[in-house]
């Protein structure tokens, strides 16, 4: 079995209103919820915003710390969710579900090395 980290990526800016913010967690919920009763769930989680972020990176032997983040861009990583299936079409069949809750946020799907 291979571990896939889904990215959900979304659009800067302000979060949904708690109204609509509620109905999404609650479908996302009980996807997370039908992935741990097959087997598949290994771990997940939403992240703060970007600008909560601090990058290290080394450069000629120094190690420099700046806020975050890293990239500068339109969209940013919200959360991820870490699964285990048999294949990348197993992996590909979950990342739908979310998909399916998380209209029209884009899910990255990639395998794990390890």
């Amino acid at each position: 079995m291979t571990q896939y980290l889904l990215s959900i990526y979304q659009p800067d800016g302000p979060i949904p209103e708690p109204e609509v913010l509620e109905k999404i967690m609650r479908e996302l919920n009980a996807v997370n919820d039908e992935m741990r009763a097959s087997g598949v769930w290994v771990f997940g989680a939403g992240l703060h915003p970007p600008e909560t972020s601090t990058v290290v990176k080394a450069s000629g032997g120094d190690v420099l710390v700046t806020d975050g983040p890293y990239t500068e861009g339109k969209e940013h990583l919200g959360g991820f969710t870490v699964i285990e299936a048999e294949d990348l079409d197993a992996a590909l069949h979950w990342a739908r579900k979310v998909a399916k809750v998380l209209d029209p946020l884009a899910i990255e799907v990639r395998p794990s090395q390890s």
